[in-house]
C-alpha cells in the first residue's frame, strides 16, 4: 500500500512538473499566434527563431558562457575541494559553512551584491562581468560535487604513488584526478546547467550589448506571449535532455571503469 502511494505521490509530481513543459512544446507548433486554440501544425515558430539573427547572436553567447564559466569553475572548484579535504578539521568546518552560505543564498541578494561591488571598483557591466558572476556562484556547486567523493578516496592510494616516487604533481595527475573524474564531470555537468538557465544574477550584472537566453525571454515575455518563445524554450528542453543523457553514459562509463 505505502509502495501504490509513493509511486502516486511520484505520478503527481511529475506531471505538475512536465505537463506544462508539453504544454508548451505543442503550442509550439501551433499555426495559430496564440495558445488558445490548436489550429495547425507548423513548423514557422523555429524557422522564425534560426533566421533571427539577434537571437541566435544571444543563444551563441549563452552557450560560449555556460561552457566556460562552467569550465573555470570545475577547474578551481576541484582544487579547491582538494584544498579543503587536505585542511585542518576546524578550517574544513569554517570553509564548508562559508561555502553552503554562497549556496542557500537567495540569488537575487548575491545579484544585488555583484552589482554593487563591480559599481564600487568601476567595473564595467557586460559579459566580463556576467562570467565573473557565474564563475563565483557555479565554484560552490562544483565543491560540494568532488569533495564527499574525495573524501571516500582511500589514502592508501596516495601513500602508494609516493612510496612509489611519485611527486605531487604526479600523485594529482596519475591518481588523484582520474579517482575524481566522475565527479569533475558531475560538477561540470551541474556548473553548466546553472550558468545555462539563471536569470537572477545576470539580470542584475549583464549591461548594454550582451544578454543571455533568459534575460531575453524574459524582455520578451514582458511584451506579450509569442510563440516564437515556445519554439526557443523547445529547443533549450531538448538539449538539456542530450545533456542529461550524455552525462548518464559518461557517469556509466566511468562508473564501469572504477569497477
Amino acid at each position: 500500500m505505502r509502495r501504490k502511494l509513493s509511486i502516486l505521490y511520484l505520478g503527481i509530481v511529475f506531471i505538475l512538473l512536465y505537463l506544462p513543459i508539453f504544454y508548451l512544446i505543442v503550442y509550439s507548433f501551433n499555426r495559430g499566434g496564440d495558445m488558445n486554440h490548436f489550429t495547425a501544425f507548423t513548423w514557422e515558430h523555429y524557422r522564425q527563431v534560426f533566421s533571427d539573427s539577434h537571437l541566435m547572436l544571444i543563444l551563441t553567447q549563452t552557450f560560449f558562457l555556460a561552457f566556460l564559466s562552467a569550465l573555470l569553475a570545475t577547474v578551481i572548484g576541484t582544487f579547491g575541494a582538494i584544498f579543503i579535504h587536505q585542511s585542518k578539521q576546524r578550517s574544513q568546518n569554517t570553509i564548508l559553512a562559508l561555502n553552503n552560505v554562497l549556496m542557500v543564498s537567495p540569488d537575487v541578494m548575491t545579484g544585488a551584491s555583484f552589482l554593487i561591488l563591480f559599481t564600487l571598483i568601476g567595473f564595467h557591466l557586460g559579459m566580463w562581468s556576467v562570467l565573473l558572476s557565474h564563475i563565483a556562484f557555479s565554484i560552490p556547486i562544483v565543491v560540494l560535487m568532488v569533495l564527499p567523493r574525495l573524501k571516500a578516496m582511500n589514502q592508501d592510494m596516495i601513500n602508494a604513488a609516493y612510496d612509489l616516487g611519485a611527486n605531487r604533481l604526479q600523485m594529482l595527475k596519475e591518481v588523484m584526478l582520474p579517482y575524481l573524474t566522475p565527479s569533475i564531470i558531475a560538477g561540470y555537468f551541474m556548473a553548466f546547467t546553472y550558468s545555462l538557465d539563471d536569470f537572477a544574477v545576470t539580470f542584475f550584472v549583464t549591461g548594454n550589448g550582451f544578454s543571455t537566453l533568459a534575460v531575453e525571454i524574459y524582455s520578451r515575455a514582458r511584451r506579450g506571449i509569442s510563440l516564437e518563445i515556445n519554439a526557443l524554450s523547445t529547443i533549450i528542453f531538448l538539449f538539456s535532455i542530450l545533456l542529461v543523457i550524455g552525462y548518464y553514459f559518461i557517469s556509466k562509463e566511468e562508473g564501469g571503469q572504477d569497477a
